[in-house]
């Protein structure tokens, strides 16, 4: 097999593209022939060590991919030799072959692309979880979307939509903004030339957003709260600008607001029942054609650190996607 390396987590030039040797397949594990893996942001972290995950060296990044199993462990029960599966699996997705728990594996129905699948679970399942489970997004109800042109900001926007909900996009330049508005945003504001503040006050008519779903932190946290509807919902997915705000509590206090964190991970391993009803609506969703991926780029899987080059510089509008032939 091959895979990217990590031998020592000081950042993407370190990574090897290297020939090693298959490893042996656990009991109650498949070995999953990589189709297509995408690129998520904790995968960046991770190889600078600045994840709060620091896995044992040497590890193959990438945590999530698609595929074909290849291979059944003993004890596996469900799983079959050919069969297409996409998984989320923490680490190994750079690479041509990964051997993981069945547990995490995913069937795909037919329709399901590769490059689809791969960029699906981790941001459809974030933002379901945020907005359906942690703010009980109802019907009518406005979302405000931070870092709306990302992976899971663009999986936020359908799925507020697809809860008829009215949504106003958020992100750093008029063409994301555009893209935020065709993928069924119905309001976009550029936060590097508009006033967020002033923009949400606007298009609410005072009252401000009913949820704010932040996957960037930073200094945009506090201005989205100071502009929060009474009985608001603050949803806290992550730091993606690298800075966790210090947000003033008595904001909450004021509008009656609740700060939410959101950590669908953890709720995947605690609550596995749930998570699994879950992923099953949203492959049902994308069956009938209510969500689907953004595919900023598919690359080949050589050209890793060309694909994390673009997300680090912020030019990304929805998911990069690498495959193997």
């Amino acid at each position: 097999m091959k895979a990217w390396l990590c031998e020592n987590p000081v950042g993407v030039e370190a990574l090897q593209w290297r020939e090693l040797p298959a490893p042996p397949l656990p009991a109650g594990q498949i070995r999953v022939g990589i189709r297509a893996a995408s690129l998520n942001f904790p995968d960046l972290l991770i190889v600078q060590n600045k994840y709060q995950m620091k896995p044992p060296l040497p590890f193959v990044p990438g945590t999530e991919f698609s595929g074909v199993v290849t291979e059944v462990g003993e004890g596996v029960k469900g799983f079959a030799v050919g069969q297409r599966v996409a998984a989320f699996g923490g680490l190994g997705g750079f690479a041509t072959e990964v051997c993981i728990p069945d547990a995490l594996a995913m069937p795909l129905p037919d329709g399901f692309t590769f490059e689809d699948a791969a960029a699906f679970i981790c941001t459809y399942a974030t933002s379901h979880h945020a907005l359906m489970d942690r703010a009980t997004l109802q019907p009518g109800e406005t979302v405000l979307i931070l870092g709306a042109a990302g992976g899971v900001g663009t999986a936020a926007i359908q799925i507020a939509k697809a809860a008829g909900a009215r949504v106003i996009a958020a992100a750093g330049s008029d063409a994301k903004c555009a893209a935020c508005k065709a993928l069924g945003a119905d309001a976009a504001i550029n936060y590097t030339t508009r006033n967020l503040r002033d923009e949400l006050k606007a298009l609410t008519e005072g009252k401000g957003p009913d949820v704010i779903y932040d996957p960037v932190g930073g200094d945009l946290a506090e201005a989205a709260f100071r502009s929060i509807a009474w009985r608001g919902r603050y949803l806290v997915v992550g730091f993606a600008q690298g800075q966790i705000p210090a947000l003033p509590l008595n904001l909450a206090l004021l509008k009656g607001a609740s700060l939410v964190g959101v950590f669908w991970g953890e709720f995947a391993k605690r609550e596995p029942g749930r998570n699994a009803r879950m992923l099953a609506e949203l492959a049902a969703w994308y069956a009938a054609g209510k969500i689907r991926p953004v595919l900023d780029r598919v690359l080949p899987m050589e050209q890793l650190p060309a694909a994390f080059a673009r997300m680090a510089a912020r030019e990304v509008v929805g998911k990069l996607v690498l495959t193997n032939p």
